[in-house]
């Protein structure tokens, strides 16, 4: 059995390796990124909600905690989805310097955002959730991204 912490966090390596392959991709063309950041953005999102409709509702359920350390990932979230709209733009306009601006910005937020989670609330989530565990990750790898 995995632990929730281990499970989201190789879920951001995952996410790493695959914003790491869609950059090389639009250094070579911007027109031939669509397909790599396509893939990207729908695991970023698949994550987002893993842990918003699943382990953070579970974590606020659990501890009474709703304006804590939930409450600023979700916004970091939002912050996250702008930037990964603005690139979807870029690439549809084929503007490469767009598109690496705002990579590099979400880069810098995922990284900071990651380390947070990483460090802290994964961290706080398994003290609590820990007897939940096995259940909160089969409901995390089995969900239906909306």
């Amino acid at each position: 059995m995995s632990s929730i912490k281990v499970y989201l966090s190789e879920d951001h390596s995952r996410c790493d390796e695959l914003f790491a392959i869609m950059e090389d991709a639009a250094a070579k063309s911007i027109e031939s990124a669509k397909e790599s950041y396509e893939e990207f953005a729908k695991s970023m999102e698949r994550h987002f909600q893993m842990e918003e409709r699943v382990m953070f509702l579970e974590f606020e359920q659990k501890t009474g905690m709703t304006q804590g350390p939930t409450a600023i990932m979700r916004h970091e979230h939002i912050q996250m989805r702008n930037l990964l709209q603005e690139m979807s733009k870029a690439i549809e306009s084929k503007d490469k310097d767009k598109f690496f601006g705002n990579s590099e910005t979400l880069m810098i937020l995922m990284q900071q955002h990651n380390m947070k989670e990483e460090q802290m609330l994964y961290t706080m989530a398994q003290q609590h959730l820990s007897a939940e565990a096995e259940r909160i990750i089969d409901m995390m790898s089995s969900m239906v991204v909306e």
